[in-house]
């Protein structure tokens, strides 16, 4: 006869055992943690639930599968994300939103390659592309504003993605192009300074586009 857990001498419950309650906040902010120390990939469910002292089922009952809580991580960090005032010309606001956009993602491996791939859903996102589009708008792109909003914003997750890579290999000392090529990766301003160029190049190429639809003659 199978004995019950009270005979065990097992708690019936988290609380009997004197653990806090899981909460969906709880297990985000776990997941959230793990990412920040070993990147987006570099985490299982199991671990997370180790990491609450809970069993997996815990984490599948609150927040649901591996994808799910990946999913809530991606939006909990666009929510970290400032949104540049409405004011600021359509250059400098996305200027200002892609230099945070690294600061921000850079903390997090992984999810910038998370965003790049799939959209963000949560209000903090809709908030952040309602303002960009608006901006776009307003400066003159039109009906191209949110084809040029996807287009600045992946292209900088696609950066900090290839950022995370290249300093994961460096860490691990694994053989990379950019390791035959020269040891620029190693050095200490070379991820700022080669993502604050291609941003910029980005704009300019933007830009360009702006003055054709405006009709304007680009410079020679």
């Amino acid at each position: 006869m199978v004995k019950s857990a009270a005979v065990r001498g097992r708690p019936r419950s988290r609380d009997a055992a004197g653990l806090p309650a899981v909460t969906p906040e709880k297990i985000i902010n776990s997941a959230i943690d793990l990412t920040a120390r070993h990147g987006l990939d570099g985490w299982t469910l199991r671990q997370l639930a180790g990491a609450l002292d809970a069993y997996p089922a815990v984490v599948y009952h609150h927040v649901g599968d591996r994808e799910a809580v990946v999913a809530a991580v991606a939006e909990r960090v666009i929510e970290l994300l400032p949104v540049p005032e409405e004011d600021l010309p359509w250059r400098e606001w996305f200027r200002a939103l892609l230099t945070d956009l690294r600061s921000v993602l850079t903390g997090y491996p992984g999810v910038a390659r998370r965003l790049a791939l799939y959209e963000a859903t949560s209000s903090a996102a809709s908030t952040l592309v309602d303002r960009g589009v608006r901006t776009l708008w307003a400066a003159g792109f039109g009906e191209e504003a949110p084809t040029v909003f996807r287009l600045l914003l992946n292209t900088a997750c696609l950066f900090v993605s290839a950022e995370d890579e290249q300093r994961r290999n460096v860490e691990s000392k694994n053989s990379s192009p950019f390791d035959q090529l020269s040891d620029r990766p190693r050095q200490s301003n070379y991820f700022a300074d080669f993502y604050d160029y291609a941003v910029e190049r980005c704009l300019d190429g933007v830009a360009c586009r702006l003055a054709v639809l405006q009709g304007r003659q680009l410079p020679d």
